[in-house]
C-alpha cells in the first residue's frame, strides 16, 4: 500500500507523542479544578458558562436523565475509569497534540448554538439543532471499553443514543454505502488547527452496516453529565470496537455517500492508519505491537501492568459477523 505524504512532514503522528506519567495529569487536573472552584455558582451547567481555560470538575455539568441500556454488549462489567482521568487525558488535536493540554485549552469551544447537517444519499436531508438532537431518542447510559491506537485504554460510561436512530430520520437511499463524519474546524475556538498535523477539518467514515450497528453511538454525555469540551462536546461518534481516533469529535456534518470516504489519518499516512481500524491484537501497528494495552488510572501509571487486548476490543460477538470472510490484515 502506498504511503500518502502528510500535510506537514514535520508534524508528529499520534505515536510520536510520548505520553507523560498519569500522575502529572492528575496533579494538573486537581490544580485546574481548584482554580475553577470559585465559579461553582455559575448555574445548572457551569461548563457552558465557565471562562476559557477552566476545567469544570464533575458534578457541575448539566445532568442527563439516562437509563442504562439493555442492548447486547452495551454494558461492560468492568470498573469505569475515574472521571478525572477521562476528562484530563485526551486525544483532541484541534486543541493540542499533548494529551494533557485539551483539558486546559478546550474551554474556548462554544457548544451552543450548534447544528448538525445530515445529507447526501438520503431522502430527507436536514439540519438538526442540538436541543432537538438531545430529545431524539431516550437517553441511554452505555459503559464501553475505549482502546487508543497508542496502546492505552479506558472504560467510559457514555450517555447517548444509537447513530441508527438519527440515520433513520433522514431515510438513507439504496446508494448509501458509507457514512462520512465531518467535525468543527474553527481557528477562533481551536488553537491546534494552526498546526500542520492534519488537513482540517477532521474527517472519519464507516460502512453503512457499521454505522447502523446497535453499538455505534452518538454520545453527548459521560458519567451522567453533558460532555466536557475536551471529550468532544457537544456531540461525538463512539464506535467501541475500533481504535479511538475513529471517534470523530464535535460533529457538524454527517454525509451518506456511495464511495468509501478517506479518513483524516488515512489521508495523512495510509501505511499506518487504515479505513477500518478495528481493534485487533493480531495486526500490529508498523512500529509497535497491539497485543497488549495499559489501562489509564491503574496503579503504576506508565509502569502499570499491561493486559491482553481483546479482538474487536471484546465486542466480537456483536460485530464479528460484519467482517466475515475479510482479510483483516489487508483491511486493517
Amino acid at each position: 500500500m502506498s504511503l500518502i505524504q502528510r500535510h506537514d512532514a514535520t508534524a508528529p503522528a499520534p505515536s510520536d507523542i510520548t505520553p507523560r506519567a498519569l500522575w502529572e495529569g492528575r496533579r494538573r487536573f486537581l490544580a485546574q479544578a481548584a482554580a475553577g472552584a470559585a465559579g461553582l455558582g455559575l448555574g445548572r451547567d457551569a461548563a457552558a458558562q465557565a471562562p476559557a481555560g477552566t476545567v469544570v470538575p464533575p458534578g457541575k455539568h448539566a445532568r442527563l436523565a439516562a437509563a442504562r441500556s439493555s442492548a447486547a454488549g452495551a454494558i461492560v462489567l468492568e470498573k469505569p475509569t475515574r472521571y478525572e482521568d477521562i476528562a484530563s487525558y485526551n486525544n483532541f488535536y484541534e486543541f493540542s497534540t499533548d494529551k494533557l493540554e485539551p483539558a486546559r485549552l478546550a474551554g474556548s469551544l462554544k457548544p451552543r448554538p450548534w447544528t448538525v447537517a445530515v445529507e447526501g444519499e438520503v431522502k430527507k436531508a436536514r439540519s438538526f439543532d442540538l436541543d432537538e438532537l438531545l430529545k431524539l431518542a431516550p437517553q441511554e447510559e452505555r459503559i464501553y471499553r475505549h482502546r487508543c491506537v497508542e496502546g492505552w485504554s479506558m472504560v467510559i460510561p457514555w450517555v447517548g443514543w444509537p447513530l441508527a436512530e438519527l440515520l433513520k430520520k433522514v431515510e438513507p437511499t439504496g446508494n448509501a454505502k458509507y457514512v462520512q463524519f465531518i467535525t468543527l474546524a474553527d481557528k477562533t475556538q481551536m488553537p491546534g488547527l494552526r498546526s500542520g498535523v492534519l488537513d482540517w477539518p477532521y474527517q472519519e467514515g464507516l460502512r453503512i452496516d457499521e454505522a447502523m450497528n446497535p453499538l455505534t453511538l452518538i454520545a453527548f454525555g459521560l458519567y451522567g453529565e453533558l460532555l466536557p469540551p475536551q471529550n468532544g462536546a457537544p456531540l461525538r461518534l463512539v464506535v467501541p470496537w475500533k481504535y479511538g481516533f475513529k471517534g470523530a469529535k464535535s460533529l457538524v456534518k454527517i454525509r451518506l455517500v456511495e464511495k468509501q470516504p478517506v479518513s483524516s489519518w488515512q489521508q495523512a499516512n495510509a501505511g499506518e492508519y487504515g479505513f477500518y481500524s478495528n481493534v485487533n491484537p493480531t495486526v500490529d501497528h508498523p512500529r509497535w505491537s497491539q497485543a497488549t494495552e495499559r489501562r489509564i488510572g491503574e496503579e503504576g501509571g506508565l509502569f502499570a501492568r499491561r493486559r491482553p487486548t481483546l479482538m474487536f476490543n471484546g465486542y466480537e460477538p456483536q460485530v464479528g459477523q460484519l467482517y466475515a470472510g475479510m482479510d483483516l490484515k489487508k483491511n486493517y
